[in-house]
């Protein structure tokens, strides 16, 4: 499609099409399980991320002078702006009532996947600001070549972000709760860190909470397709509730659970024998994400439990450095997880829409890094330095 002095680019529609080696020698460096082969597939073969549903891929390879990839980037055209967590409908709502189409517009992300990671994946055998300042380029030129309103990139690394600025796309900033491992060597050195009241009431929460029921932490060979079947009964219970048509396929739990069991932390509470709630974690090389859960039974204080406590021991019990928790939810503060800036790049095509949404933006990032301050100056659960209580 495009070309540099060394690489050319290339669209798929299919992530097959790349096929998992050649997808993989790019992604699996990171040690980002959403932007490997094997969930973005899931996504595709689920029937879960595919033009029927709004997604239809346009993943970017990045090659070189005999066509092996060097780069790659997950990228979809999209209908709608659904499943993305970076919300711009209002600015879609603004173009349309002026004249102007918004949809189809691409988008680079993991679909339905709230979580930082590598967008723009490079082999290690090409320098990677090079491969990434290309796939940037790459995208923007189809952008224009298809004639689309906008490029958009969620949940990008931090140095990934601040290069797609310099070139022009306009920068957001949002926040999310991540809970940090300072170290522990388990949960209740993680609740002395926490002041006393904060101590006491989370030692009730989990009382009440595990009362009466068998929770287990299912990864690896213990998952059976008889976990995802109770798991994905609670994630269309919970998904029908909260926004109407849950996103993912049944399909997707297996092929998951195929592909990336050594990857997937299934947290399970069972009441004498039968499921009857779920949150299902995937495990990075130094973090545990957590995405959906469910219940089909009300228990006082089970969510916590399961999605925020859980991830909180297992994180702690491999060695990793945090639990990002997906987004939204203040109430994670109480349970220790502290809210982090996390990025978004945009390229608006039209000036006219492009010179609003870039004035409410800067005002945007302001107002995100005074309230990240004043809600860790005034909510956080963790003891002040020399204090005893």
């Amino acid at each position: 499609m495009s070309e540099s002095a060394e690489f050319t680019i290339r669209v798929h529609d299919r992530i097959a099409e790349i096929g998992r080696g050649a997808w993989d020698a790019c992604a699996a460096p990171t040690g980002d399980p959403f932007v490997g082969y094997d969930f973005l597939h899931a996504c595709e073969a689920s029937s879960s991320a595919v033009p029927k549903q709004g997604w239809a891929p346009r993943h970017l390879t990045l090659r070189d002078s005999e066509d092996h990839v060097r780069g790659a980037m997950p990228l979809y055209l999209k209908g709608h702006s659904q499943g993305e967590y970076v919300f711009d409908h209002n600015w879609a709502d603004a173009y349309e009532r002026a004249g102007g189409r918004y949809y189809p517009k691409l988008l680079g992300a993991v679909p339905f996947t709230p979580a930082t990671g590598p967008r723009l994946l490079t082999h290690p055998s090409i320098q990677a600001e090079t491969g990434r300042a290309v796939l940037v380029q790459g995208a923007l030129a189809l952008t224009e070549q298809i004639g689309v309103s906008s490029l958009h990139v969620n949940f990008p690394l931090e140095t990934e972000w601040s290069a797609m600025g310099k070139v022009g796309m306009l920068l957001r900033q949002d926040m999310q709760f991540v809970w940090t491992n300072a170290g522990y060597a388990g949960f209740d050195d993680f609740l002395a860190a926490l002041s006393s009241n904060r101590r006491k009431t989370i030692r009730r929460e989990r009382r009440e909470a595990q009362a009466g029921l068998d929770i287990r932490v299912l990864t690896g060979s213990d998952l059976t397709e008889d976990h995802w079947d109770a798991f994905f009964a609670f994630y269309m219970d919970t998904g029908s509730r909260k926004w109407g048509r849950p996103y993912l396929t049944r399909d997707f739990f297996s092929l998951v659970g195929e592909t990336m069991a050594d990857r997937i932390a299934l947290v399970m509470a069972f009441r004498e024998g039968t499921p009857i709630a779920g949150a299902l974690n995937f495990i990075g090389r130094d973090a545990l994400y957590g995405r959906q859960w469910g219940a089909l039974e009300e228990v006082p204080f089970l969510h916590f439990e399961l999605c925020y406590y859980q991830a909180i021991e297992f994180a702690i019990a491999r060695g990793l450095s945090r639990v990002e928790a997906g987004a939204q939810g203040e109430h994670k503060m109480a349970r220790g997880y502290l809210p982090t800036v996390v990025y978004s790049a945009h390229h608006i095509a039209d000036p006219a829409l492009r010179r609003p949404v870039a004035d409410y933006l800067a005002r945007e990032r302001e107002g995100v890094e005074a309230e990240i301050a004043a809600m860790t100056a005034e909510y956080s659960p963790y003891r002040s330095v020399g204090t005893d209580c």
